[in-house]
């Protein structure tokens, strides 16, 4: 079992930038595939960005391209969501999840991920 933790959510304007941090509480997170979601409120959840074990590898949502970056850093069990110039469309709660099956993957869909934070919201304003 993994404890996950996302941080770094908050209000911001258009056009505006946030860091997403999300650490986990085991040292086997270096044996995971990693991802971010995003849920608005009345919609499903849905896939942002995932990492492979080593970072070597990303995939992004089309919405996303340019503008978010996912990476991560082992040494210090976290991976990061960089976002820039976000959209008031991007408001949502953020979730990081963990691959604990197929580290060498980018999974994007929901049902692939085996543990999950508890979010952390992201509201930008127009």
């Amino acid at each position: 079992q993994v404890q996950l933790v996302e941080s770094g959510g908050g209000l911001v304007q258009a056009g505006g930038s946030l860091r997403l941090s999300c650490v986990a509480s085991r040292r086997t997170f270096s044996t995971y595939a990693m991802g971010w979601f995003r849920q608005a409120p009345g919609k499903e959840r849905e896939f942002v960005a995932a990492i492979t074990w080593n970072g070597g590898s990303t995939y992004y949502e089309d919405f996303v391209k340019g503008r978010f970056t996912i990476s991560r850093d082992n040494a210090k069990d976290t991976v990061y969501l960089q976002m820039n110039s976000l959209k008031p469309e991007d408001t949502a709660v953020y979730y990081c999840a963990a691959d604990q099956d197929r580290p060498w993957a980018t999974p994007s869909f929901t049902y692939e991920y085996d543990y999950w934070g508890p979010g952390t919201q992201v509201t930008v304003s127009s």
